[in-house]
């Protein structure tokens, strides 16, 4: 779910890979058990939980979303290091063509891999692609019992608020 041109976005929300569902539906986070919609929601990015099949909404509100790689699998632990590693070259290119204030990379074991961090943390990154800043979030999936729903929006939400206080100084 890309921008139409000359739309600016504000945040670049970038899975790891489509889900079976996801492929099949053509909506990105489409597995019932994935929180990325409401966690959206919860964290202030959007006034009520969408449903993947209303995605084309998030444009409005300067959200655009991708992923790392394109091949659907049931779980994303079955990509290759080669395909992450491609996908994060590929997610740069278009980084650069889109220019977004923020890159959000939904799995931190994820963003290791395709960018040759492996040390990187949840949070903003050191590393840009351009003027575009790097925020790195955990993975919504209902696999990671790591966040709670809570924990979860509570990351997503100091995303916002850094987009926000950016929108500010304009």
């Amino acid at each position: 779910m890309l921008p139409e041109p000359g739309q600016q976005l504000r945040v670049l929300f970038c899975g790891i890979n489509p889900s079976l569902l996801s492929a099949a539906t053509g909506h990105h986070f489409a597995r019932p058990g994935n929180r990325f919609w409401p966690t959206l929601h919860r964290s202030g990015f959007t006034p009520r939980q969408l449903r993947p099949a209303e995605q084309h909404l998030l444009a409005d509100l300067g959200i655009g979303i991708t992923n790392i790689a394109d091949r659907p699998t049931a779980r994303a632990d079955e990509l290759s290091r080669d395909e992450l590693v491609a996908g994060g070259r590929q997610l740069v290119s278009l980084v650069r063509s889109l220019r977004p204030g923020r890159l959000a990379v939904v799995g931190v074991t994820a963003y290791r891999v395709a960018f040759a961090e492996p040390r990187a943390a949840i949070g903003p990154q050191d590393r840009t692609i351009g003027d575009t800043r790097i925020w790195v979030l955990p993975n919504p999936s209902g696999l990671n019992a790591h966040f709670p729903p809570v924990r979860l929006a509570a990351e997503f939400a100091e995303l916002r608020d850094e987009v926000e206080r950016a929108d500010l100084r304009g």
